[in-house]
């Protein structure tokens, strides 16, 4: 067993047994439950709509290279730039690059779950560049030195309580302050660091090919002063994010609302063509954008996986998951968590490394269920497990215990040999690793066949 899947036990064990943290993230969940019905009333054909947002997808994955080089073709004629980044190494020596060509002391960031995906805040900290989070989740989660725990709300895992705990160990506040009274406090602060910041920093909900723009939608504004304050604005951004046209959006903002948070459309929703042009009064003097590869050509390649690919980041599946309602996000040890994480973790990492995940599901199917873009997760899945088993990555102890029993399961004889108390025997006292979270395994004392020969033998 590998260090990551042994910390991701140990961790996972603890999680599923702390009450509290239960209580809160059904609290949480349960709040979004009740919203999302509202926001699919504006759809009159729901799965329509979820079935064209696939197609759309498949035919942006299906022309990758295509579609990325008319962005770049589009985007450089308005004066941006486009870097291509084979890995998360090159992306943050690029932006430590523009950054240092900058003297940049001070850089705001949106919220951009590729960002955590490259570590960038670390990198940007042990050169010393102060960088901020201007999400309030994440502004939150940064005061805390925790990572985010959710795709959409970084600190879905903290009540009220505890974050006027913590801003009042962090940042002097009163200990019973309201949710309203820290939010004046952290806008105050994250004012100044606006008017300070040479650059900003964001992501991309998505790419727009034919007219070489990023579409960025949310609810606080950050990422819009974040894109407009700072001269510098740098966008980093996987390569999966594109839509081939402008129009897609119509489809794909009201879907990523309602599956994301229960929302007809979000707040504010920007679409950036590039810096500021003659004729412009605001935005950023230079616009740079990051395409991110990291490992999702690895995924693209198979056919199998490429699906994974579609992902707009709603975070509804993760809602819908017991596993990951009952051991947290944290508990993944990896940046995306819950079903879409434990699809692609495994592919953008370490196969070996990070397979475990892909077994941590009950394949119950309610992933599939509630995606938006309709990729069928627990199918992916078992498509890891089938490829972990395949390239080897599986012990020899392990390959041999499952022929036996595929075998003795394939065969009536070998599945009738000996009495009820001896098979409860043999299997509780040798399949230990069960027993750790199961009770013990009880064989009736006749079998179904032998049941049904009695049953109809008069």
């Amino acid at each position: 067993m590998s260090e990551t899947a042994s910390k991701f036990i140990a961790k996972s064990t603890i999680k599923a047994a702390d009450l509290d943290h239960r209580r809160t993230i059904n609290f949480n969940i349960g709040k979004y439950n009740a919203k999302v019905p509202e926001g699919k009333q504006q759809f009159t054909q729901l799965m329509t709509a979820r079935e064209r947002a696939k197609n759309v997808k498949w035919r942006a994955l299906e022309t990758l290279d295509q579609q990325l080089e008319e962005f770049e073709l589009q985007f450089t004629r308005r004066g941006g730039k486009v870097i291509w980044a084979e890995n998360a190494q090159q992306a943050c020596d690029e932006i430590l690059k523009i950054c240092q060509a900058k003297n940049c002391k001070t850089l705001v960031k949106s919220k951009s779950m590729v960002t955590e995906e490259i570590h960038l805040n670390d990198m940007l900290e042990k050169n010393g560049i102060e960088s901020v989070e201007t999400d309030l989740g994440e502004y939150i989660q940064q005061l805390d030195g925790e990572a985010p725990y959710h795709i959409v709300t970084p600190a879905m895992h903290k009540s009220k309580e505890d974050v006027a705990k913590l801003f009042a160990e962090k940042l002097g506040t009163d200990p019973k302050a309201t949710p309203e009274q820290l939010t004046l406090v952290a806008r105050k602060i994250l004012r100044e660091k606006y008017l300070q910041a040479e650059v900003g920093v964001t992501g991309a909900n998505f790419i727009l090919a034919d007219v070489g723009g990023i579409a960025v939608t949310e609810n606080e504004g950050n990422a819009r002063l974040s894109c407009a304050f700072p001269k510098t604005h740098i966008v980093v951004v996987g390569i999966e994010k594109v839509l081939p046209s402008i129009n897609d959006l119509g489809l794909f903002w009201p879907l990523l609302a309602t599956y994301g948070t229960g929302q007809q459309v979000t707040v504010y929703n920007s679409i950036v063509l590039g810096p500021r042009q003659t004729n412009e009064k605001d935005g950023p003097e230079e616009m740079i954008v990051i395409l991110l590869d990291n490992g999702r050509t690895n995924i693209l390649k198979n056919p199998a996986t490429r699906e994974s690919l579609y992902c707009i980041r709603c975070g509804a599946c993760l809602n819908a998951c017991p596993v990951y309602k009952n051991i947290g996000g944290h508990s993944y040890g990896a940046t995306y968590s819950g079903p879409i994480g434990k699809v692609i973790t495994p592919h953008l990492n370490h196969l070996d490394e990070y397979k475990h995940l892909s077994y941590a599901s009950s394949l119950c199917g309610n992933c599939t269920e509630v995606c938006p873009v309709r990729i069928n997760l627990h199918e992916l899945l078992l498509e890891n497990r089938y490829e972990s088993v395949a390239q080897g990555y599986s012990s020899f102890a392990e390959r041999m215990a499952w022929k036996v029993w595929k075998q003795a399961s394939m065969s009536r004889k070998m599945m009738n040999m000996g009495s009820s108390k001896i098979k409860n025997f043999v299997l509780n006292n040798f399949v230990k690793e069960w027993k750790k979270h199961h009770g013990e395994l009880q064989f009736p004392e006749k079998s179904f066949n032998q049941l049904w020969r009695e049953k109809n033998s008069n």
